[in-house]
């Protein structure tokens, strides 16, 4: 009898709890038209530029406090802003191949926020798991909330993911050829 007793007892509890609490959890779906992911690739000789569509994603608040999201990338849609006809064709195909990112194996690349931590009144460190050509690396970056608009730098080593066409830390000999490991990724959403 103490055991039922017991047991009404906690459920009670439990519901007045559940009634009297509220969920400010809100997930917020970004705007893939309007955000825009671009990409900067250094080698010994200069640099290249680019874009890269977001397929979708989302950004998760909890009383206005940014605590989660995931994206996912449409790696075929990886373009060249910095040249033009033949030249941009050309380094596009190559980015496109297995030399480099795969799209045809690996069409989709994604990034999942693990940990979000505030930094001030509207920065935060997040921590993420960023999947690309099928292997998964953990990713720390910076990233800023103002309103409805949030951005972030990031860096990624792109040898982590089997990308290693030209790079110096695998191949002897590259001199002006080399293509540095690390490309810079900038990040501006709207939601």
């Amino acid at each position: 009898m103490n055991t039922i007793k017991k047991i009404t007892a906690v459920i009670a509890i439990a519901i007045i709890t559940f009634s009297f609490t509220t969920l400010d959890s809100i997930k917020k779906e970004v705007n893939t038209e309007k955000s825009k992911v671009t990409w900067k690739a250094y080698k010994v000789t200069g640099s290249h530029l680019g874009e890269v569509s977001i397929k979708s994603g989302n950004l998760i608040f909890d009383n206005e406090k940014l605590t989660g999201g995931k994206f996912e990338i449409d790696m075929t849609s990886i373009s060249v802003t910095d040249l033009e006809g033949d030249y941009k064709n050309k380094l596009e195909g190559h980015l496109k191949s297995d030399d480099f990112f795969g799209v045809s194996s690996f069409p989709k690349a994604s990034l999942v926020f693990t940990k979000v931590k505030a930094t001030g009144k509207n920065s935060y460190k997040v921590t993420g798991n960023i999947t690309i050509k099928g292997k998964t690396e953990k990713v720390t970056f910076d990233l800023s909330v103002y309103g409805s608009k949030a951005n972030a730098s990031l860096k990624i080593d792109r040898t982590k993911f089997d990308v290693k066409y030209g790079s110096a830390s695998f191949f002897d000999g590259l001199k002006d050829k080399a293509i540095y490991d690390e490309f810079e990724l900038n990040v501006d959403l709207e939601f």
